[in-house]
């Protein structure tokens, strides 16, 4: 009984100077190991006189339980030491700037033809596309635009062939609606398109949407209404818009969609060359022959086309000098939309 008291003392002593988990691992296999001094109590337990070992025994099990327990409680307390410890070091300092995560935004194109979409679609346009390499003949003759018109000049197109080209505009898309479907058609066709030019305003590659209705009793007004709610809904209800007279081979009568000056509110400046006004696209009522082209009849149905530029709608809109600067992927000017 001696011995036990002395064990149990010898042990306080040792766990009080324990300091980390490996020396509590170590004092562990000391006392209660295999090898250990309580353990080894327990085998001497057959040496003890009969009489006695029912105490014997009893005194060195309750003293195991007690290390265990002494033991066990400073193995929580060390971790948890460790752990505070821990955190204490990964501490966050609250006062420092945090780190911004950085996030993709629309390019301001994206950004403005999914606005001109939109618009169109909330007044019952569906969407339409066609391919960007097209046949000569639905990119102009279909179009009233024959092989030597002087029309072709206003286009400086790219030929793959003598009858293939990239599409000088979104036209042929119309084109080929109109010959899989019969009236009424409402329609745009956004798109990619090409032509050989670039300067400070042009591009070889730039974007257009057009749009076709047709129908019976399709009239100019109609045309005339709708392209006035679309700019009003762009650019803002107080914007003046005009039409002015003008010629496109697929159309007749055309004309010219002007809004008034945005840079000078009319007044006349450098960007609208004094005139208070700014040309955004070209519109008119359907020619007849496209329709007979189409193998719709003329005489039953009535339609108007219009077409804009994706480019030159978002430059007006936010007074970008420089058509440029939309491809250059120049960070600093795209994260300012």
């Amino acid at each position: 009984m001696n011995d036990l008291l002395s064990l149990k003392k010898a042990f306080l002593v040792e766990i009080n100077a324990v300091s980390d988990i490996t020396g509590l691992q170590q004092l562990r296999a000391k006392y209660t190991g295999r090898k250990g001094l309580i353990t080894a109590q327990l085998k001497a337990l057959s040496a003890v006189p009969p009489e006695e070992r029912p105490l014997f025994g009893k005194a060195v099990n309750d003293l195991k339980v007690y290390v265990d327990q002494i033991m066990y409680r400073k193995d929580q307390s060390l971790k948890d030491a460790e752990q505070q410890k821990r955190l204490q070091a990964e501490k966050i300092d609250i006062t420092l700037p945090g780190k911004p995560s950085l996030s993709g935004r629309f390019h301001p194109l994206n950004r403005v033809l999914q606005e001109i979409k939109d618009i169109f679609v909330s007044m019952g346009f569906g969407i339409e596309e066609g391919p960007e390499v097209e046949l000569d003949y639905y990119n102009f003759e279909a179009l009233n635009i024959p092989r030597h018109h002087p029309a072709r000049d206003m286009q400086d197109t790219f030929y793959v062939s003598d009858d293939v080209v990239l599409r000088t505009h979104t036209s042929p898309v119309q084109v080929r609606v109109m010959e899989k479907q019969r009236p009424p058609l409402k329609i745009i066709a956004p798109g990619k398109v090409y032509r050989c030019d670039a300067d400070i305003s042009h591009t070889p590659m730039f974007h257009q949407v057009e749009g076709l209705m047709v129908d019976s009793g399709i009239s100019f007004s109609d045309l005339k209404g709708l392209l006035e709610l679309f700019v009003h809904s762009f650019f803002g209800k107080d914007t003046p818009v005009r039409f002015r007279p003008s010629y496109f081979p697929f159309t007749e009568p055309s004309a010219e969609v002007d809004i008034g000056c945005i840079f000078c509110s009319g007044k006349g400046c450098r960007v609208c060359k004094t005139t208070g006004w700014l040309e955004v696209m070209g519109c008119g009522m359907v020619n007849p022959k496209v329709f007979e082209m189409s193998g719709y009849e003329p005489d039953a149905f009535t339609g108007f086309a219009f077409g804009m530029g994706v480019e030159r709608l978002t430059m007006l809109k936010y007074a970008i000098d420089d058509i440029r600067l939309f491809y250059e992927n120049d960070l600093r000017f795209l994260r300012q939309f």
